[in-house]
């Protein structure tokens, strides 16, 4: 009877019985494909001129509330752009950002994203560096840790 290994802390994954390598799968010919979400149009990930404009609205609008109320401090910009994120989206499906451009963050099991995936999702996206590294189906170290996909509404 053949043994298995047990499945490695590096990203093994069990496929017919047998272990592979996680760097064994071919590579996505669109983004969002292996998460089985369409190459173009609604559902799709949403590509990056959309995050870029998103990300750009949202801390426009907490350097605003910022500049207002807070002498632009830079621990309440990050604040206030951490709570925007938490607040809207399990509310409204994604930042104010998110939706001007026309995506929404859902869970990548499905259902109601809850609560806290955006706060996970926001504690790495504040850190920076997580958002900076991406997958072949362009979702951030944020996204892949919360479960989470950004796809165009």
């Amino acid at each position: 009877m053949p043994q298995n290994t047990p499945p490695s802390r590096s990203g093994d994954f069990a496929r017919s019985g047998d272990f592979a390598r996680s760097g064994d799968l071919a590579p996505s010919r669109y983004p969002g494909e292996r998460l089985g979400l369409p190459e173009a149009g609604p559902r799709s990930v949403g590509r990056f001129g959309r995050r870029l404009g998103a990300i750009v609205v949202d801390w426009a609008l907490a350097s605003l509330i910022s500049f207002a109320f807070f002498h632009y401090d830079s621990w309440a910009n990050i604040g206030i752009f951490a709570l925007m994120q938490v607040v809207f989206i399990p509310t409204i499906g994604g930042s104010i950002g998110h939706r001007i451009f026309g995506m929404r963050v859902v869970a990548v099991a499905g259902g109601w994203v809850g609560v806290w995936r955006p706060v996970v999702r926001t504690v790495l996206l504040c850190i920076v560096i997580p958002a900076l590294v991406w997958d072949s189906d362009q979702r951030g170290f944020h996204d892949k840790i919360a479960g989470t996909v950004l796809i165009r509404a």
